[in-house]
Parts: structure tokens; C-alpha cells; sequence
């Protein structure tokens, strides 16, 4: 059975990085295979946001979920590892206020909507709740309704 990720991109773990947790989870289905075909392991947007937010080589973020399995405090510790120990505090804050601060294009504002039967009332637009609702719907469909 492939999963479809459910961790939203307006979480954090303990280190307070938004959307680690969800690369986390999809690196590590995508990695074993088990990650929703509708889903990149590593995808251009958020994804490489935190990366390059966080300034790690996405290769090798990926090798290390691939071949260590690591649980999610595994992961965060890895990345402090890269950064020697801590994370500048500044680069969270600019890097969390991006992730927050995405807006979809008014065509994928209004896909998202319609599929999920909300009217385009201009009052969601940031991406994180827009992509709840797509991983939602997508969820609802593929485990719920079958």
C-alpha cells in the first residue's frame, strides 16, 4: 500500500523548522517505496525550500534517509549535525515566514477549492492550508471513500 503524506507543511518538530517533519515523511515513504505515486519523495517546492533554507545538499539529505531509516528526532539531529550543533534562529524565522507566506496562483487556489466543494470566497489562500486540503481530499479518497 502507497500512503499519501498527512503531516502538514505548518508543522514543526522540536527545532521549530515548518515542513521538516512532512519532507521527512515523504523522503522516508519515497525511500521504501510506500509514498503515493501523486507525491514527490522530494519535490521542488517547500522541499527544496527547507533544504536550501537550511542550507543541506539535497543528495545527500536523501541518501541519509534512504540508507539510516531514521525516525524523525534522527532526522532533526542529523540536520543540527550538519549545522554543528544549532541553527542560526534568524534563518528559522526567515525560512518558516516563507513557508507561511507562500500563495498559490489563483488557478490552483481555485482547483483546490472546487474539489473540495469550498466556495472561492478570498479568504484561504496561503498554501499550507490549500495543500491540507488537497492531501485531505486526496486521503479522504484514496483510504476513505476507496
Amino acid at each position: 500500500m502507497k500512503h499519501i503524506p498527512v503531516i502538514s507543511s505548518g508543522i514543526a518538530g522540536p527545532i521549530g523548522v515548518l515542513h521538516l517533519p512532512r519532507l521527512w515523511q515523504k523522503a522516508s515513504l519515497g525511500a521504501a517505496g510506500k509514498l503515493h505515486d501523486d507525491y514527490p519523495a522530494c519535490g521542488k517546492g517547500y522541499d527544496q525550500m527547507v533544504l536550501d533554507g537550511l542550507g543541506l545538499d539535497r543528495e545527500e539529505f536523501l541518501s541519509f534517509i534512504k540508507d539510516k531509516k531514521p525516525t524523525y528526532p534522527e532526522c532533526e539531529a542529523w540536520v543540527l549535525s550538519k549545522k554543528g550543533g544549532s541553527i542560526d534562529a534568524e534563518a528559522v524565522r526567515k525560512l518558516n515566514a516563507a513557508i507561511v507566506g507562500y500563495i498559490h496562483d489563483d488557478a490552483t487556489r481555485k482547483a483546490i477549492l472546487g474539489e473540495s466543494n469550498i466556495e472561492d470566497a478570498g479568504t484561504i489562500k496561503d498554501a499550507v492550508n490549500l495543500n491540507n486540503l488537497d492531501d485531505w481530499k486526496a486521503f479522504h479518497r484514496e483510504v476513505i471513500a476507496g
